[in-house]
């Protein structure tokens, strides 16, 4: 009998653990430049008055008529911020904070950085020469020298 009850229990239990809703992680989407400046003022006012990419999605609508979904889609992935990734640039419309690219395009998404009060190892602080070349590369820009830009600081 005592057998039977703990093989009942262990079933019970299993059942329980099984059926019960599991708490997924948060995911760490992007909130777009306009919230790194509360903790970031100086680099955000850098960042926006002479970054060009800080203003890049408007050389995208100003060729848009021009171009393909396809080419279009090639553009967003470089001038907007998380373009095909979760909670990343979807169009000017419903998302516009991430319609240029932001500061999260290189330090990558900030929203469990910013839930966490600025949390460093939350978000990619040091960047390297790999983050850069995702978009600046031969194939995208035949010459772009962004060593100096990089070790200069990109703010």
């Amino acid at each position: 009998m005592k057998v039977r009850l703990k093989n009942m229990f262990l079933c019970f239990v299993v059942a329980a653990l099984t059926t019960w809703p599991c708490i997924a992680p948060a995911e760490n989407t992007y909130v777009g430049t306009a919230e790194c400046k509360n903790c970031h003022e100086k680099q955000y006012e850098n960042f926006t008055k002479f970054a060009k990419k800080a203003h890049s999605a408007k050389s995208v609508k100003i060729m848009a008529s021009d171009l393909t979904e396809a080419e279009l889609a090639g553009c967003y992935g470089c001038h907007t911020t998380g373009y095909g990734k979760p909670g990343g640039f979807v169009s000017y419309e419903k998302t516009p904070h991430l319609a240029d690219a932001g500061c999260e395009v290189c330090h990558g998404p900030g929203s469990e950085h910013v839930k966490s009060g600025g949390d460093t190892s939350l978000i990619k602080g040091t960047l390297s020469m790999d983050d850069c070349e995702a978009c600046h590369n031969e194939s995208r820009v035949k010459s772009f020298d962004f060593k100096p830009l990089l070790y200069g600081g990109a703010h």
